[in-house]
């Protein structure tokens, strides 16, 4: 069996949205996490500043990283009051995209069950095939939780991986900590890893994120991932972290030592630099999403059934029974909308699609409207091929 993953809806639509530009339409792009928000100014004078040093030219290895490391346990110390030694419980990404596929592939044999939510971010899928892992899809529960308590027993005796992510992509769900004390001692009664995603951890839009990795008799078992992408808007610089598990961030540093060698030492120094921007402008971000998910939501009251905006750059909804989402999605796209069908986040997300909130308020209001154009003009086709 091929370990490639099968073209994505996602590809489908890119090519989609491409041809809508060469006929001459202006596309409303909402199908991707692209922000349109600067980064703060700090990160990018960093790096300005790094590339007129002719030190940051070479390869970088491990201890080139460690100022980086030293600055995200720090950073994780102020935020969770936990220290972590960064030379055994810390690692740089290039994303963290790239750091759960390698992660999936450090801590698994093939053929391993991994766990996850039946809807989730779709490069998982895609990581899990490329180790050859089986997987099992967890249920949602109303609120967008994955229901742990509907795993059976015979795929907690065979699994390796229990994978989450919250704030969530695409669902905007929001895990408190006792859900997070749920999923420990779940992993810790069947020996199993638990592996967080954590890339919105800046975006709730009240309160503070909770990192599983903080809870007592963690760091054994879980490995929280973290990226620069979306708290900094910093994406095309493809930098993250993984933190927790000595044992796994050794196992994970042996897999990234034969494909890579680190981003480019000044992208670090530009970590260093987010990683100290001061936490109101952060909020200031939290609060631009939260101002645009509220509008939207009820924009779009009616319309589809939406979950609660608690947090990340999304919205995600189900559209009306028996409307197929890519069919939706495709023909939104000649309205000059974009938006992203839900079949691309998993076996769960048919009859959804997820709205990403990349654009100013007023054009996602223009968005809205073609969306209440399509449906009400348009009958449900049926299950697109």
């Amino acid at each position: 069996m091929s370990r490639v993953p099968e073209p994505s809806v996602f590809l489908l639509l890119d090519e989609a949205k491409k041809r809508a530009r060469e006929r001459g339409l202006r596309v409303l792009d909402l199908s991707i996490g692209s922000t349109d928000l600067p980064p703060p100014k700090a990160p990018l004078e960093a790096l300005r500043e790094a590339l007129e040093d002719p030190t940051t030219y070479g390869y970088c290895l491990k201890a080139c990283t460690l100022p980086f490391l030293e600055a995200a346990t720090s950073w994780y110390r102020a935020r969770y009051g936990v220290d972590l030694d960064p030379r055994r419980e810390a690692l740089a990404l290039i994303g963290s995209q790239e750091g759960l596929a390698h992660l999936l592939l450090a801590l698994t044999d093939p053929h391993d069950l991994l766990l996850l939510p039946e809807v989730a971010y779709p490069s998982y899928f895609g990581a899990a095939k490329v180790a050859s892992l089986e997987c099992f899809y967890i249920s949602l529960r109303p609120d967008g939780l994955a229901d742990l308590k509907a795993i059976p027993e015979e795929a907690l005796r065979r699994a390796k991986v229990l994978l989450l992510n919250y704030p969530n992509n695409p669902t905007g769900a929001v895990a408190d900590w006792g859900y997070f004390e749920e999923a420990l001692a779940l992993a810790e009664r069947h020996g199993l890893w638990l592996v967080h995603d954590n890339p919105y951890v800046d975006q709730v839009y009240e309160g503070e994120a909770p990192s599983p990795l903080a809870l007592p008799g963690a760091r054994g078992r879980v490995v929280e991932l973290f990226s620069l992408s979306k708290s900094y808007h910093l994406a095309g610089f493809r930098l993250g972290f993984a933190l927790g598990s000595a044992e796994a961030m050794a196992l994970l540093e042996r897999v990234k030592g034969v494909i890579d060698f680190n981003a480019y030492a000044g992208i670090l120094r530009m970590g260093v630099a987010a990683l100290n921007t001061p936490r109101e402008v952060l909020r200031g971000y939290a609060g631009v999403y939260r101002r645009r998910a509220l509008a939207l939501a009820e924009a779009l009251t009616g319309t589809l059934d939406l979950l609660p905006p608690k947090a990340t750059m999304y919205l995600w909804g189900r559209l009306p029974e028996g409307v197929d989402d890519l069919d939706f999605a495709l023909r939104l796209l000649e309205e000059g909308v974009a938006v992203a069908p839900g079949r691309g986040f998993g076996p769960g997300g048919r009859g959804f699609i997820r709205l990403a909130l990349v654009r100013p308020e007023a054009e996602l209001l223009q968005a809205a409207e073609a969306i209440h154009r399509v449906l009400t003009a348009s009958a449900p086709r049926g299950e697109a091929p």
